[in-house]
């Protein structure tokens, strides 16, 4: 309680870390994905670390203050104790806020969201997908119509999988085995040479 945004990205980057130093992992091909909380956790840990090559978020949180007052009547109170009671923690609403700190992002990241979502509004995906291509980094945003909150329809899913996949060999430098259809990744120079 009142430690989102904190003890759960300093797991992910302390995990990552002793990866790294035990050879177990290339700290320039790292990444981390989640989706609704993950994603908070994914967008918070590229602008508080260092440690992630890219970051993927499905139906993430970029801007909590947004979550606590424009979300479903469910959740509407959800990040009182989680951060703070609304509005007397605006303060820190607004520090825990990845939309806030791009100043320190330096991963291209990719950004999936339904179009239909009562719970992150598109609107959180859409900013924080022009402020990273404002800044010159990749990114790449897709939006599932008819999909809300998480993705259901099979063909959501799997197109949803794909773009991971191209993504990830497009910024990580290989080449996915089948038939993946290249997705559209905005600022995007090749940070490693095409594996075979």
């Amino acid at each position: 309680w009142g430690m989102w945004g904190v003890v759960d990205v300093r797991d992910c980057v302390d995990a990552v870390r002793v990866v790294v130093e035990r050879g177990l992992a290339d700290p320039e091909r790292v990444a981390i994905m989640g989706g609704s909380a993950g994603g908070y956790t994914t967008l918070q840990a590229l602008v508080t670390s260092d440690v992630f090559g890219a970051g993927l978020s499905d139906y993430g949180i970029s801007d909590l203050a947004t979550l606590a007052t424009d979300t479903h009547k469910f959740e509407a109170h959800y990040t009182d104790r989680l951060v703070a009671p609304w509005p007397d923690g605006k303060d820190l609403y607004e520090e825990r806020s990845p939309i806030h700190h791009l100043d320190r992002l330096n991963s291209p990241m990719l950004l999936q969201q339904g179009a239909d979502d009562r719970v992150v509004p598109p609107s959180q995906a859409r900013e924080m997908a022009a402020a990273v291509r404002a800044k010159g980094l990749p990114v790449a945003l897709v939006v599932y119509e008819g999909e809300g909150h998480g993705f259901r329809r099979a063909d959501s899913i799997a197109a949803s999988l794909n773009a991971k996949l191209s993504f990830l060999g497009q910024v990580f430098g290989f080449n996915p085995a089948g038939d993946v259809a290249v997705l559209p990744i905005d600022n995007l120079e090749m940070r490693h040479p095409q594996a075979g």
